[in-house]
């Protein structure tokens, strides 16, 4: 095999990681992001990361790559214009969407307005009925017609969506083949082959979403690709998609929702596997960039998947966002980053949402920045070396750091330049554990029985303050934490998911059903991964369902054993959603002999591939004495100011070494701080295992 190349784009900053199969070695790094153009960091970067290496691009065979590009297009509404094609008299479905608000006794709670304004949605005379029959016939010649209308009005990318096209897509694919005909420029995104799911407005909102996110993706997977194989990489590009499987590129272009969470589901995906490190298999992953932070809970050792969430939240709050209908990791995600600009609001520190990014960049960084970030207070606290950012390849400049801090916080609030720095870095903090809890508390989970695994550039630095807020009892600091999600693509497998909406109460009739139709959903991914290349002998398949108990409105995900099913199987479906059932909600919630109703239908694909793993860190004689760099006076609250602390060189350490708090532990992406009556203990994959007391 050639070089398989891991590649990460943030908002502030671009990681790579480059492996070499058949030694094992990595190659590691960071560039700033170039948001005008994210394809520009990506070869500057790697072709950095091969010059470093001393080997040619031509020997890559392999790119996996994570983008934000498509939830970006969303959140700063970027996207072409794009118009949605509908049932006639439900073409206000985006714009009524639920009933329930996020905030009950708030009158003026808001939410993002819909991709599609009303006047670009267009109705059709047809009707199918729940059951997939006729109602009303498709009306041909109005599809002529609204065709003819959106290439007068400039659309570039159109949405179809027809009530109940989940039981029968006829209609849908016939507009889509008159589209191409009347207007062959248009993008289309059909509902039956984007989300074919019932509840009509999820399903409209992530068709809609597929198609105004479709050309801005679609233009960049192009670009990036034709620059890969000018360089002389013999690719194919593979991206990581929002279920923490990857996909190939012309899959991505033909369904870029798949990839709204493409980078945060990377690092998930790599905190699942440090385990055994924290000795528990439940671990909270924490991913803190230059512009957002992440996090998600690990229960078992595996990553929890959600089929439905939100993009473009105005609060952290359940219906607050645009909801998309497609497997995906679990995580929330927040505007709080080491950009993060600090400002004074109502004679208190507020910081974020609002991120310096890459460009200009924090105030210490030099390029422009004026006002006061997370990095410019974890720089003046101490935490971060000025000199070894990025293992010097940027110089950071403190002064300017500081006086940004003391003019825009401290002396409009009247208080000392460090207590100002010290309340960037605790607001910060807190809004993350604010978050946290989120996904932990308010799913019923004690976050106190749960180990903080932190990454990303500034992950590291504030892991163990962050454990402390959730009383977290250890946390795992990853080899290589600054781009952990950059390695952690190169653990994506390929992979697709598939469902399908029928609606059965689980008896006997259903099992025959049930065989058929896993039957059908197989063919179609077996023919999509032949497509993708993936050997038959590699195919991997698994099934699961939303259930619920007739009468109930919403169901819960269950996993189900392999099929096909015999006839007494049936009794073990229904083992398995009382299973399911009892996790979430108690064992003495329902009576088993309670109706079973099957909803939706999935069914997961996958190429089976070899794991990566880091390999063992050699015992070393000396102690940690060896890894010692420096000192230098840091700031903690438990000391009431600056203490003289020991600065470790990472990549020094060996297995084995143990040292307490309070301590810096330095690597080039990443700057590992260690407060006050921690101990920790380096495990023999080079992984610091923190305990806190």
């Amino acid at each position: 095999m050639g070089l398989r190349v891991g590649v990460d784009i943030g908002g502030t900053f671009t990681d790579f990681a480059v492996l070499d199969p058949d030694t094992g070695h990595f190659e590691i790094g960071k560039v700033l992001s170039t948001p005008a153009d994210p394809a520009e960091a990506v070869i500057e970067g790697l072709k950095a990361r091969m010059a470093q290496s001393g080997r040619a691009m031509g020997e890559i065979s392999e790119v996996v790559h994570a983008t934000t590009i498509a939830t970006n297009t969303v959140i700063q509404r970027k996207g072409p214009p794009t118009a949605l094609i509908t049932t006639k008299g439900f073409r206000d479905v985006i714009l009524i969407g639920r009933q329930k608000r996020y905030e009950l006794y708030d009158n003026m709670a808001g939410r993002p307005l819909p991709l599609v304004p009303r006047d670009f949605v267009f109705e059709v005379k047809e009707r199918m009925l729940f059951t997939g029959e006729v109602e009303t016939a498709l009306d041909e010649a109005d599809a002529r017609v609204v065709a003819r209308e959106l290439t007068a009005r400039g659309v570039v990318a159109v949405a179809i969506c027809f009530l109940h096209s989940y039981a029968n897509p006829a209609h849908e694919r016939r507009v889509a083949e008159i589209l191409s005909e009347e207007a062959p420029e248009l993008m289309v995104s059909v509902s039956s082959e984007v989300s074919p799911l019932y509840r009509e407005f999820e399903r409209t909102s992530t068709t809609v979403m597929n198609a105004y996110v479709m050309p801005g993706v679609a233009s960049y997977v192009e670009r990036l690709d034709r620059q890969l194989r000018k360089l002389g990489a013999q690719v194919p590009m593979l991206i990581m998609q929002s279920n923490g499987g990857v996909a190939t590129a012309d899959t991505v272009k033909r369904f870029p929702i798949r990839i709204i969470e493409s980078g945060p589901a990377a690092g998930v995906l790599t905190a699942a596997r440090f385990a055994p490190a924290a000795g528990t298999d439940n671990l909270i992953s924490f991913d803190m960039g230059g512009t957002t932070a992440k996090l998600c809970l690990v229960e078992g050792g595996k990553p929890l998947l959600t089929s439905q969430f939100e993009v473009d939240m105005t609060h952290l709050k359940k219906g607050s966002g645009l909801p998309v209908s497609i497997p995906a990791v679990d995580l929330i995600e927040i505007g709080s980053g080491g950009g993060s600009i600090a400002k004074v609001e109502l004679g208190a520190i507020a910081v974020g949402p609002e991120s310096a990014g890459s460009v200009p960049g924090p105030t210490c960084y030099g390029h422009g920045g004026a006002k006061p970030t997370v990095t410019d207070a974890d720089l003046v606290l101490g935490y971060l070396n000025p000199d070894y950012f990025l293992g010097g390849e940027m110089k950071l400049d403190s002064e300017a750091a500081l006086t940004a801090i003391e003019r825009d916080i401290a002396v409009p609030l009247g208080i000392d330049a460090m207590q100002a720095a010290w309340g960037i870095h605790e607001i910060v903090t807190a809004q993350m554990a604010q978050a946290a809890r989120a996904v932990t508390i308010n799913s019923g989970k004690d976050p106190r029985l749960f180990a903080l695994v932190p990454f990303g550039g500034a992950g590291p630095v504030h892991g163990t303050r962050l454990a402390r807020m959730l009383g977290c009892p250890k946390v795992v600091f990853p080899r290589a934490a600054g781009v952990e999600s950059a390695v952690g693509l190169l653990m994506a497998e390929i992979s697709l998911d598939l469902a399908r909406t029928q609606v059965m109460n689980l008896d006997g009739a259903a099992i025959a059903q049930i065989n058929t139709l896993y039957a059908d959903l197989e063919g179609q991914a077996r023919r999509q991964l032949d497509e993708a290349g993936v050997l038959r002998e590699r195919q991997s398949f698994s099934a699961s369902c939303d259930m619920r108990f007739a009468g109930q409105g919403f169901e819960i995900a269950v996993d189900l054993p392999a099929y096909p099913y015999a006839p007494d199987d049936l009794d073990v479906l229904r083992t398995a959603f009382h299973a399911a059932y009892a996790k979430s909600y108690g064992a003495r919630t329902f009576d088993p002999d309670w109706t079973i109703v099957a909803v939706h239908w999935r069914l997961r694909g996958i190429a089976i591939g070899g794991t990566l793993t880091m390999d063992e860190l050699p015992k070393e004689p000396g102690g940690v004495e060896r890894a010692r760099r420096s000192q230098r006076q840091v700031w903690f609250p438990e000391t009431e100011g600056f203490t003289l602390c020991d600065v470790y060189d990472r990549y020094r350490l060996s297995a084995g070494d143990v040292f307490s708090g309070p301590a810096i532990v330095e690597e080039r992406e990443s700057t590992i701080v260690l407060p006050p009556g921690s101990e920790t203990t380096v495990d023999s994959h080079g992984n610091l295992v923190t305990t806190l007391n």
